[in-house]
């Protein structure tokens, strides 16, 4: 079992910048899925950043250039940075890991797609006003 802990969040002016931890109980890095997840209330849960086994990122349409998702072996944690923060980007920021995840292909590149019952955290608000 592995447990997943998010932090780093908090409320901030548009334009500014927060950086987002999740910590694990255990090693996972190797052979795992990573992936940052957001959802805002009454709408559905998006894919924000993933980082695949091969240490591949791919990051969705609406914050590449501005986010970066990264990890650090030694710490047993995954980051994100989020720069040039945007109202839009409010919401409840979720961590997910994977062993079993699977790898999609497209023109837009790689990513890995952390399972529904796989290890979720349990969340950490970040609010953008303008």
């Amino acid at each position: 079992q592995v447990q997943l802990v998010e932090s780093g969040g908090g409320s901030v002016q548009a334009g500014g910048s927060l950086r987002l931890s999740c910590a694990a109980s255990r090693y996972t890095y190797s052979r795992y899925c990573w992936g940052w997840f957001r959802q805002a209330p009454g709408k559905e849960r998006d894919r924000v950043a993933t980082i695949d086994v091969n240490a591949r990122t791919n990051y969705a349409d609406s914050v590449k250039g501005r986010f970066t998702i990264s990890q650090d072996n030694a710490k047993n944690t995954l980051y994100l940075q989020m720069n040039s923060l945007k109202p839009e980007d409010t919401g409840m920021y979720y961590c997910a890991a994977d062993p079993l995840a699977l790898t999609y292909c497209s023109f837009g590149g790689c990513y890995c797609s952390p399972r529904e019952d796989s290890y979720w955290g349990q969340g950490t608000q970040v609010t953008v006003s303008s």
